[in-house]
């Protein structure tokens, strides 16, 4: 008898059975969007366009109208609210030539996905503006993209589909110096903008909905030795490092700790909430470059991540919608 129950199967004793733990919830994808201001340089387009193609990222890119007419043009067709016709804090381009480049680098960026927004015209602050003065702007930044062919004095070289992608695709906005006043957002969504990048974080955070319409904003994040807090963009690091002057000298430390900056921000939400990253940039080249290596170091450590994607503004939109990550829990 004794023989007969050692050698009883082990499955008439479910008791000893022990369960596998629970598989642990699957995360979302880490975003990380990044975007240009400006989007003029003509060399500089072509090495953000050769950054993303190599990191396998995906850009906004905020543009200025004003870039795209001369000055000639501007003093005959753009006048911004409160302005003297012609007047453009930014500039224009130099000649029509420079004009047809910059035209096909930005149908370029549209047919390799990147996004194209608008960052207005000639860059002024519109805190004051009202809901007429945006829509003002928005009309002449509308206007220079639909004619940027004809402007370069080529328009047999217009492409098939530009001017439906100069009415209908520009989906989002960056107000000029992150300046807002009460008559943005109507002006916004009357001009058929699907999300407003214009806000500033105390942290990254998922977009804010105003009446239906995502907005998102670029983060502070902790930097340098003291950890104090700066907007994570190349222009607050340019004043933080310094102070606004050019010093091609310390290039490499400035790179460094932009670079430790970026790593630590992507670390928080990555090992966390996931809660998209934000960078911005403008085309230009402070400090040596130390900002735009720094980016390209970044990008490499996390766009080839499994659970990273490196994504436009447009295209983190359906993500986060998708992940049901609303900052006060509403649809947009």
């Amino acid at each position: 008898m004794i023989r007969k129950l050692l050698t009883l199967p082990v499955c008439l004793f479910p008791a000893l059975a022990v369960a596998a733990p629970p598989a642990a919830p699957a995360k979302d994808k880490q975003l990380v969007i990044v975007s240009f201001d400006g989007a003029h340089d003509n060399v500089l387009w072509e090495k953000s366009l050769a950054l993303a193609k190599r990191r396998g990222a995906q850009f906004t890119y905020f543009l200025s109208c004003t870039f795209l007419m001369t000055k000639a043009d501007g003093k005959e067709s753009y006048k911004a609210p409160g302005q003297r016709r012609g007047r453009s804090n930014v500039g224009y381009a130099q000649d029509r030539d420079e004009i047809a480049v910059r035209a096909g680098h930005i149908w370029r960026a549209h047919l390799e996905g990147h996004d194209i927004g608008s960052h207005a015209c000639g860059h002024f602050d519109g805190k004051g503006w009202s809901e007429a003065d945006w829509k003002q702007e928005f009309s002449s930044f509308r206007t220079a993209l639909v004619d940027a062919w004809k402007r370069a004095g080529k328009p047999e070289a217009e492409p098939e589909g530009w001017a439906d992608f100069a009415r209908t695709g520009i989906t989002g906005f960056r107000a000029p110096y992150l300046s807002l006043s009460d008559g943005l957002m109507p002006a916004i969504k009357a001009f058929g903008f699907t999300y407003d990048a214009s806000l500033v974080t105390k942290g990254p955070a998922w977009p804010q909905a105003t009446d239906g319409l995502p907005r998102f904003g670029l983060p502070l994040i902790p930097e340098g030795p003291s950890r104090r807090p700066v907007i994570g963009m190349d222009y607050n690091l340019f004043v933080r490092h310094s102070m606004g002057i050019e010093n091609k000298k310390d290039s490499a430390r400035f790179e460094e700790r932009t670079l430790e900056a970026y790593r630590n921000a992507f670390a928080k939400e990555y090992d966390g909430e996931r809660i998209p990253l934000q960078l911005g940039f403008h085309f230009v080249e402070m400090n040596g470059g130390a900002y735009w290596r720094a980016l390209d170091r970044f990008l490499a450590e996390v766009c080839g991540k499994p659970d990273v994607a490196c994504v436009s503004y447009t295209q983190a939109l359906p993500m986060i919608e998708s992940a049901g990550k609303k900052a006060d829990g509403s649809a947009f």
